[in-house]
């Protein structure tokens, strides 16, 4: 089984490039180029030294004791959460924003939903001396503030976008309608490994030095480079790419990819795609997605801004579909008491979205041999509001 795109853009059944006819220049060119350019040793180089010097990596591989203890099994968190800007995206960014300069591109858009994306986004921009326009639905730049105002400090305009569900997908839309009209100096840096070929191999290669990390540091601390799980939480699927790209052709890993139920499956209010998705084109690829049964987007929910999208990426759907990863659906309720968990274990405030990875270790059965890594891919100072009112909710006599 095959689990790399290939010349066409296709994971298996999901992939492809389904765009405008006036964004097809831009595509292809990026595809045209984008392998090219990235393994270029010059290219290379000044990418390897501004993830060690600027981003701060390699992040540590923790072994986190007092979870093993509760877990009965050997359990490492990947740190990605102490990478610069608090989370993963920077890996992607960084990358990006060196190809939007060999590509002579002088302006950079992007969406995001929980903003750590477009965090990452205004911060290399301000490294490279660009124009920054991020794309955030009305909702979440509410629930997210503190995020907005990283990004404006940054000197980026952050535009709220208020069609649809004001959430994720329909920053997203706004992003590509911005592309579409300013093709010529407009380099879009998606955050996910979504949309149209060749995005979701380009994030997935920029994030794999996560995986690549992992291996090195796992074969100095248990004396074997392959764990017998990772686990990521999965929205539109960047940070478990990543993590899984350089274990997908070593079966004797299990893969775990981790989605957000919402208020529960069958509530109407989720964003399991892998269990309520079907086959469908979203934002320029073919991939599963929530839908109506005449293809009109059904709107995700979660409590975490960052797994808000009603698809995944093609990578992902592949995965789900040959069975390479094993899908968890985990509630609002059980992302929530994880997060006081692993704060109250081994003091490490997690990103809501990274506390839908660690509740899965709740469903899977772990032996005492089992080493698992957990792919940590956020901090949660940027939902210490979602996080107190939660907490308060739930302290609350029954009735007020």
């Amino acid at each position: 089984m095959k689990y790399s795109v290939d010349e066409r853009g296709y994971y298996g059944n999901y992939g492809g490039a389904y765009i405008p006819e006036m964004l097809y220049p831009n595509v292809e060119e990026l595809r045209q180029k984008y392998l090219e350019i990235i393994y270029e040793p010059s290219f290379q180089e000044e990418l390897q030294s501004l993830l060690r010097d600027y981003v701060g990596r390699p992040t540590p591989l923790y072994y986190a004791q007092r979870l093993s203890e509760k877990y009965n099994a050997k359990i490492y968190l990947k740190r990605e959460d102490l990478a610069h800007t608090g989370a993963h995206k920077i890996n992607n960014t960084v990358g990006q924003i060196l190809l939007a300069k060999r590509l002579g591109k002088t302006r950079i858009i992007a969406e995001t939903g929980a903003g750590q994306h477009g965090v990452a986004t205004a911060t290399v921009c301000a490294l490279a001396g660009l124009e920054c326009v991020v794309y955030m639905g009305k909702i979440d730049t509410e629930r997210q503030k503190p995020n907005v105002a990283r990004m404006q400090l940054l000197g980026a305009t952050v535009v709220p976008v208020t069609s649809g569900s004001q959430t994720l997908k329909d920053a997203t839309n706004e992003a590509i309608r911005d592309w579409i009209s300013n093709p010529e100096d407009t380099h879009y840096i998606i955050g996910s490994v979504v949309g149209p070929h060749p995005y979701p191999d380009m994030v997935a290669r920029f994030q794999a030095v996560i995986s690549e990390e992992i291996k090195q540091q796992l074969q100095e601390k248990e004396g074997r480079s392959n764990p017998d799980y990772v686990v990521a939480c999965v929205g539109g699927g960047s940070n478990a790419a990543g993590a899984f790209y350089h274990y997908l052709n070593e079966p004797e890993v299990k893969l775990v990819a981790v989605e957000a139920a919402g208020h529960g499956v069958d509530t109407g209010f989720s964003a399991a795609t892998s269990v309520l998705g079907t086959l469908g084109v979203i934002h320029g690829s073919k991939t599963l997605l929530m839908q109506t049964e005449d293809g009109q987007i059904v709107e995700p929910h979660s409590i975490s801004a960052g797994l808000d999208y009603p698809g995944i990426g093609p990578l992902h759907a592949h995965l789900w579909e040959t069975g390479r990863a094993k899908f968890y659906s985990i509630t609002d309720d059980e992302s929530m008491q994880s997060v006081v968990l692993l704060s109250r274990l081994e003091g490490i405030i997690p990103a809501i979205e990274s506390a839908h990875a660690l509740s899965a270790l709740n469903k899977m059965e772990l032996k005492p041999t089992d080493v698992v890594v957990l792919n940590l891919s956020g901090r949660g100072d940027k939902d210490l509001a979602t996080i107190i009112n939660y907490l308060e909710d739930i302290e609350k006599p029954h009735g007020e």
